[in-house]
C-alpha cells in the first residue's frame, strides 16, 4: 500500500484499495473484468456540490454525500 492508502474487503469477498481522505473514492482503478459497465466519477456528478437531483421514470431523487463520505439516494 502507498502512504495513506487502507485495504477494505467489501461484502462480495473483494478487496478495495481507497484514501483515507475519503474512503468513498477507490484510488486503483477497476479490473478489466468489471469495465464492462459504465463507470462515473461522483466529483463528476457533484462537482462543489454535496446534494444533487436526479430525474428518473417520472421521479426526482436526492442525492446527497454524507460528512462520512457515504453516497445516500433518497426518493
Amino acid at each position: 500500500m502507498r502512504g495513506n492508502q487502507r485495504s477494505l474487503h467489501t461484502r462480495n469477498g473483494r478487496t478495495a484499495v481507497t484514501n483515507d481522505n475519503n474512503p468513498a473514492r477507490p484510488i486503483d482503478p477497476p479490473t478489466q473484468a468489471t469495465r464492462a459497465q459504465r463507470m462515473i466519477e461522483s466529483r463528476e456528478l457533484f462537482g462543489s456540490e454535496n446534494e444533487i437531483l436526479i430525474s428518473h421514470d417520472g421521479a426526482i431523487y436526492r442525492m446527497k454525500i454524507t460528512r462520512q463520505g457515504k453516497l445516500i439516494l433518497n426518493k
